[in-house]
């Protein structure tokens, strides 16, 4: 009998100020769940740059070497907060169109959230999340979930970091309302896990009410 063929390889993406460590806990639950350690990965990155200019490029560079690191032909991504940003600039503007299987954003700040006016005056990551700047306009102009991708979002009516709550859902996308989950408590939830699992393992692009 022939083996069944590896799972697309996941790339996790962290959020502001944070590093690859705020996975471990997903991380480790996927391999719980069959999916080889060599097909799982998390890309670090300098929070403070620019979406656009600089941290989409940076991605699309990871992207590649992963793929050429495992075989694969497409990837996972799975995002956290600001993540979101530069994981979406990537597909609609880079080529993840091709590279991308799905993705996948946790708590994302896909419409800008008003907390980010509070840091904007010094740090670039903070103005790219600004409701209405540069970044989200560009996202959300035309298709806001563009190409072959399957998209989902995940959101929680008692996030506190991302104001209002409707900045995170997109047309196009699967989007789930989770339990009442604090910003950094969706990375742990078994819930939003098995959530995030049944997605990546065929998830449609269509909204869920």
């Amino acid at each position: 009998m022939q083996a069944a063929a590896p799972p697309d390889p996941i790339i996790f993406v962290h959020g502001r100020n944070a590093d690859p460590g705020v996975w471990n806990t997903m991380r480790a639950e996927f391999a719980r769940n069959g999916y080889p350690e060599d097909r799982l990965f998390a890309w670090s990155y300098d929070t403070s740059k620019s979406t656009n200019d600089m941290l989409s490029g940076q991605l699309q560079t990871y992207v590649h070497a992963v793929l050429d690191r495992t075989g694969a032909r497409k990837v996972d991504l799975v995002a956290h907060s600001l993540g979101s940003l530069p994981t979406r600039w990537y597909v609609k503007f880079g080529d993840g169109r091709d590279k991308v299987a799905h993705w996948a954003s946790l708590a994302g700040p896909n419409h800008g959230t008003d907390l980010a006016w509070l840091c904007a005056a010094w740090d670039q990551g903070c103005r790219d999340m600004t409701p209405r700047s540069y970044v989200v306009t560009h996202l959300n102009s035309g298709s806001a979930t563009p190409g072959p991708v399957k998209y989902a979002t995940w959101w929680s009516p008692c996030d506190e970091q991302i104001v209002p709550h409707s900045s995170t859902p997109l047309d196009g996308a699967l989007n789930t309302r989770t339990a009442c989950l604090k910003h950094n408590d969706f990375l742990g939830d078994s819930t939003v896990f098995q959530q995030v699992h049944s997605f990546l393992s065929g998830g449609s692009k269509a909204t869920q009410p």
